[in-house]
């Protein structure tokens, strides 16, 4: 029998390398400015084009490489940062595996310049498909500049995955801030497509937060402070009205390395205990130092990911002493969280001004551009569309194939005679008869729905009314959210937000969707967070963006409804493509059937 085990060419092993550590775009900027941090840099200037698609260039100026080492630094496992099996549990370093030159040269074209601080020469090294097509000698500037160029182009399946520049830009910003506020002793700048957004100068902590997320962060932060025997914590939390409803701002750091844990989040949400609801987030960056021999970070080629040797121990220090800085500063909640806000809306042509239809652009008149599949059913037969549906089909998934793809029973004979009869409960719950037993409507995700498929409807047909703002209203972003807002904002624009650039990082809100009584500094910040913090593969940008507006227009479920508004609703919900689900994947509506409610009372 003929042998079929091989080994491999090194330049399939380097792109089955280079699909664990090179994700996308990001991937490289955060090890390339980690291998310049580990070089000793003191400025580090990040520059891109197309979101890294077509250029990512990183230059520093630390200590360089000599002329064998710039060739050699391009080999798998070649590193100076550990030379035994005991230097894993000793790390001092970002980097240490080795792999991370080795997988971008795989599929990428990489130039390299180098030279040491004191020598009289330095090295270029161009590298194309883990081939090395140029090496020579040459003179730069202290430190070394990596070239990134046409990443993934001989990988044509992954290139494809990639996302639109927004998508891309957004998980480079986050890379590039993690590294920038654990290290504010730095100074950083990041140029994409010739814009400057950020301009990072040497500074504190406190200083380098606020140069990244805004002037108004701080007066929001709280500093921690603890030091033990085994632990050091250093950093700041938010105060209590400063909080999010996504997790987006929130910092881990380990001897200088970013982490993700939601077992050390834990401890942190812990400590605001009764002091902000429970779907809220806190900011929070919290610097921790511990012996390099208690921590494992050798378990995920991201090294986000690691292990505590008293992990129970950690997460006790951590709460008590948020809690301790909390106490100490005497901080209270200094917002009414129990409020509710009251979004009211005005339907053209309709009595139901508090539902919030409008603020969706949908109708149930055929002559207002936007279409459904088949014939939008009246309030008398929707029950008889719902009888259609498969409900057991039911998937969170925005775009299921066969969600998108369901057309409605023409073989049920409207009941024109039938009346829904609906009652809402007080948690927010519609429950109305049908055929089989009754539905039970959750309104809030009922009406996230119905905003979402008409803000797509809109995006296509551009029919939208936008009200002018009797006095334009300011906002002033961070970069990374201005960078967002002109990526989408001219698809905003088409649901009906008219805003325009006002400075680096200001803008001016002109117009906001006809009927809708929300600040628009409210809504534009929430829009950016939520869109952001998308991390769906399966979405396209109009839908993340659709899905963000959604979230924050529909109306709460603490809102009272009349019978008209509640029925309203429903008519709405099943005139959708896919009634199923909310954008974020909550069940819209649930069914018991008449065998379900007698088997209660035998």
């Amino acid at each position: 029998m003929s042998d079929i085990i091989n080994l491999l060419p090194d330049s399939i092993a380097n792109q089955i390398a280079a699909g664990e550590v090179i994700q996308r775009p990001s991937s490289v900027i955060k090890e390339l400015i980690e291998n310049s941090i580990d070089a000793g840099a003191t400025e580090i200037k990040v520059i891109l084009k197309n979101a890294g698609k077509t250029l990512i260039q990183v230059v520093d100026n630390g200590k360089g490489m000599s002329h064998i080492d710039a060739r050699m630094s391009f080999e798998r496992h070649a590193t100076s940062k550990i030379s035994k099996s005991e230097d894993l549990f000793d790390l001092h370093t970002l980097g240490f595996r080795g792999e991370a030159l080795a997988s971008i040269a795989a599929i990428a074209h990489v130039e390299l310049k180098t030279q040491q601080e004191g020598s009289d020469v330095g090295t270029t090294v161009k590298i194309e498909g883990s081939k090395i097509s140029h090496h020579e000698l040459g003179n730069f500037p202290k430190g070394t500049s990596l070239g990134i160029k046409n990443l993934f182009y001989n990988v044509p399946a992954r290139r494809k995955f990639l996302k639109s520049d927004p998508v891309e830009l957004r998980h480079i910003l986050d890379e590039f801030t993690r590294v920038a506020i654990v290290y504010p002793q730095v100074f950083f700048s990041l140029f994409h497509n010739d814009n400057e957004i950020y301009h990072l100068s040497s500074s504190n902590l406190r200083q380098r937060l606020i140069n990244i997320f805004g002037k108004q962060v701080n007066e929001k932060l709280v500093p921690v402070s603890e030091e033990t025997d085994f632990l050091t914590i250093n950093g700041f939390v938010g105060k209590p009205d400063y909080t999010k409803k996504t997790r987006g701002d929130q910092f881990f750091f380990t001897n200088g390395r970013f982490i993700k844990s939601n077992y050390l989040n834990h401890a942190i949400r812990a400590s605001y205990d009764n002091l902000i609801p429970k779907d809220h987030h806190p900011f929070f960056v919290l610097m921790l130092e511990a012996p390099p021999e208690s921590i494992d970070i050798n378990i995920h080629p991201t090294k986000q990911e690691v292990k505590f040797e008293n992990e129970r121990l950690i997460y006790n220090y951590i709460k008590v002493s948020v809690k301790h800085a909390l106490g100490k500063y005497s901080i209270a909640p200094a917002i009414d969280f129990d409020s509710d806000e009251d979004y009211s809306f005005q339907r053209m042509g309709s009595s139901h001004s508090s539902l919030g239809i409008q603020s969706s652009g949908t109708s149930l008149t055929k002559n207002d551009g936007y279409k459904y599949r088949g014939e939008t059913p009246s309030k008398k037969e929707w029950v008889n569309v719902y009888e259609g549906l498969q409900s057991d089909k039911t998937n969170s998934n925005i775009r299921s194939k066969e969600q998108s793809e369901l057309k409605l029973d023409e073989s049920i004979t409207p009941q024109n005679n039938f009346e829904p009869s609906c009652f809402r409960t007080a948690k927010g719950y519609i429950i109305n008869p049908i055929k089989s037993g009754f539905v039970i409507i959750d309104q809030r995700n009922a009406h996230e729905r119905i905003v979402f498929e008409s803000c797509l409807q809109k995006m296509t047909t551009g029919l939208s009314s936008s009200q002018k703002t009797l006095f334009p209203e300011t906002i002033e972003l961070t970069s990374a959210q201005s960078e967002v807002l002109l990526a989408v904002k001219n698809k905003l624009h088409l649901i009906g937000v008219e805003i325009e650039k006002f400075g680096e990082n200001t803008f001016v809100i002109q117009g906001l969707p006809a009927g809708i009584n929300l600040s628009g500094k409210h809504l534009i910040e929430n829009i950016i967070d939520d869109f952001s913090n998308n991390r769906s593969n399966d979405l396209k940008l109009e839908e993340k963006l659709a899905a963000a507006y959604a979230k924050q227009t529909a109306i709460k479920k603490s809102k009272q409804m009349s019978k008209e508004e509640m029925i309203l609703l429903i008519d709405e919900l099943f005139a959708c493509k896919m009634p199923y689900t909310s954008p974020s994947g909550q069940k819209c509506f649930v069914t018991v059937n008449e065998e379900e409610i007698g088997k209660y009372f035998s």
